[in-house]
């Protein structure tokens, strides 16, 4: 008799292609669905062409343009020419620039329970709200699963978390989140899948879910799963799409690796604080605070009803004249919908800027917040300076607590805020069927017409590098230390100045970790091959492989760390950067910026035989250190060969 699995071994087990779906093995998984961002689909669109590809064979791929889409200048638009044109000549789907954010858009068009997807966005794991198994990854990985390759990972603990009780009055999905930051931090779920089970999910919708699902990323987590039951179904239904419900749940008894609970009842409104999403307080502990901007809306809020919530509360009152309140849109059918029910009227009347639909300020693509005004906002990542502004301020929270903070212009309670007011909590009416839009997608091209079709190439869109192999020893100067959770926010930094060179990587590697040390760039290109020491959770955030390719470009050959987020250690292995890890983290202590390291015997210590350990002599201090990698057999493949195109060099074919 079988043992009993729950959603996540479910979805796992029935894409498994190689492996053994056993913690800490690698495993390939077959992948279904993909989807990418404008801010790193342009590289992903390189890479189809740079392996050859004649078109994608995934069951469905989406190309969605939801980050880069302020045309301050011709970048931009440049951009979206080439996306469209790569969409029409692989053989993807194409969403237009103001259709939406990918997630809830993908999530309203294209997910389907029991699916994978697998996504150049970090928050692809909102997918999980319909029973999915959706994980966010580097582009180049993405490139690869449209190729039709499968994808390899190694194997996560399953963490089954059970959800009880009701959300009180004023408390809603963005607090479940928040609360188990607040309990677990930035790192506390890397390399896990967390998978919702329990009868508090009964007054969870599926949009509720995406935003718990949307923050897993936050927390670390490979994916977020949750099951496709009845509220799965209803969703569906009102996106007119009824018929791709099927239901996946967990079996009983199933069992999980680690588990955790979380009373609903218990909960209360809770606020990240600067500058960090596992930085958690009550709301009440900080009410009071000064507010110079409000901004409501981004993938972590992305439903109707978080929209429709702070149009209720600012109804007939007008928000605080010492702030900005905005909105955006989550995605052009919300927008209607928002129209439609009366509730935009509401907030504009209110004062809200109402902003077009995409990510915009989460992703630092204006709305950048004043120096030394606090800025709450409902978005999933407040990073140091990921808004736009270098010494940014900015606070996460949820629509109810953002929409109560607008008014007062002090960030408030919404409990407390309601009983001075004497308000109840709003009774909302939804439409029960969405107002569908499809008439910013595009389908993609029959094969034939397809073939036909030339990729339009801008003068901002560069070539790929060419990656030359590791050599067997490197010797060669720390020019960069780093503290802890070091994002790639501060590695290769988003925002209006640097986001439109996303395809211009030798113009962009003139922001690299700039945030960090200005000098940085200029200080690589004299040094040419050069290291960087990281502390905890180096690379957390988001998917850009960027952030592993502009530091390739300017000498790095080699990182080492006291730990690694997930998808950058992924992306370090794709473009031949060797991460490594402190055997005995004190040792991070005894180097200095300017030290020079001599690592031997490379090639032999990442032979698949091999233990995985290597030592680093400091030169400078005539000092050891033991250091050592978790690569799996095809990540120490790429980093040999320089990255994972050369590595597979000739083993792409296109399609017959």
């Amino acid at each position: 008799m079988t043992e009993p699995l729950g959603v996540a071994m479910q979805l796992i087990t029935d894409h498994l292609l190689e492996g053994r779906p056993v913690s800490g093995e690698e495993v390939a998984l077959r992948v279904d669905q993909t989807l990418c961002q404008d801010a790193t689909g342009t590289l992903v669109m390189q890479e189809l062409d740079a392996l050859g590809l004649d078109r994608v064979r995934t069951e469905l791929s989406v190309q969605y343009v939801d980050h880069n889409i302020l045309q301050s200048d011709e970048r931009n638009a440049e951009d979206h020419l080439f996306l469209r044109s790569a969409a029409h000549r692989f053989g993807l789907w194409y969403s237009k620039p103001g259709n939406g954010v990918s997630h809830p858009v993908h999530m309203q068009r294209f997910g389907v329970p029991g699916k994978t997807l697998l996504g150049s966005d970090s928050h692809t794991c909102a997918g999980g709200a319909l029973g999915m198994l959706a994980i966010g990854t580097g582009g180049l990985d993405v490139a690869l699963a449209m190729a039709g390759e499968p994808y390899r990972l190694t194997m996560p603990q399953i963490w089954g978390i059970r959800l009880v009780g009701r959300l009180p009055d004023w408390v809603s999905a963005k607090d479940v989140i928040l609360e188990l930051l607040r309990r677990h931090g930035v790192k506390g779920a890397l390399h896990r899948v967390l998978e919702y089970h329990g009868p508090g999910l009964e007054q969870l919708t599926a949009m509720d879910r995406h935003v718990i699902a949307n923050m897993g990323a936050e927390l670390g987590a490979t994916a977020s799963v949750f099951p496709a039951d009845d509220a799965v179904r209803a969703f569906l239904a009102a996106e007119g799409r009824e018929e791709d419900f099927r239901p996946v749940t967990a079996e009983p008894g199933c069992r999980y690796d680690l588990t955790d609970r979380v009373d609903l009842s218990a909960l209360e409104p809770l606020v990240a604080r600067p500058s960090s999403p596992g930085n958690v307080v009550p709301v009440s502990e900080v009410a009071g605070t000064p507010v110079g901007q409000v901004v409501i809306g981004s993938s972590a809020n992305p439903g109707l009803r978080d929209f429709a919530v702070a149009a209720a509360m600012v109804h007939g009152r007008q928000t605080s004249a010492e702030l900005s309140f905005d909105v955006n849109p989550s995605s052009r059918e919300v927008l209607q919908d928002l129209m439609r029910t009366g509730a935009a009227f509401d907030l504009i009347a209110a004062g809200a800027r109402i902003h077009q639909a995409g990510c915009l300020g989460c992703i630092g693509m204006g709305q950048a917040p004043a120096p030394g005004r606090n800025s709450l906002r409902t978005f999933p990542r407040n990073f140091p300076g990921r808004s736009g502004t270098l010494d940014d301020s900015v606070w996460l929270c949820s629509p109810e607590t953002a929409a109560a903070s607008a008014l007062t212009g002090r960030i408030t309670d919404p409990r407390a805020w309601a009983l001075r007011e004497g308000v109840q909590p709003p009774e909302l009416d939804l439409p029960e069927r969405a107002c569908v839009n499809r008439l910013m997608l595009e389908a993609p091209l029959p094969p034939e017409r397809a073939r036909t079709v030339e990729l339009v190439r801008g003068p901002n869109i560069s070539a790929l590098p060419d990656l030359d192999p590791l050599p067997d020893e490197l010797s060669a100067p720390v020019l960069l230390k780093t503290g802890d959770d070091v994002s790639t926010d501060e590695i290769s930094p988003a925002g209006a100045k640097a986001l439109p060179y996303r395809s211009n990587l030798p113009k962009l590697a003139d922001f690299t970790f700039t945030r960090i040390d200005p000098d940085y760039p200029a200080r690589a290109r004299e040094s040419g091959t050069h290291l960087v020491v990281a502390g905890d959770n180096y690379g957390q955030g988001s998917s850009r492989e960027h952030a592993a390719i502009t530091p390739r470009l300017l000498g790095l050959r080699a990182v080492l760390a006291k730990s690694y987020a997930r998808i950058h250690w992924q992306n370090l292995a794709n473009f031949g950067v060797l991460a490594l890890e402190f055997a005995d983290p004190a040792d991070y202590d005894r180097i200095e910026p300017g030290d020079r390291l001599t690592l031997p015997g490379l090639h032999r210590a990442l032979a698949a035989d091999a233990d995985g350990h290597i030592t680093a002599h400091n030169t400078t201090r005539d000092e050891e250190y033991r250091l050592t990698h978790r690569l799996s057999p095809s990540q120490r493949r790429a980093v040999l060969a320089g990255g994972t195109i050369p590595a597979l060099a000739g083993t792409v074919r296109s399609a017959a």
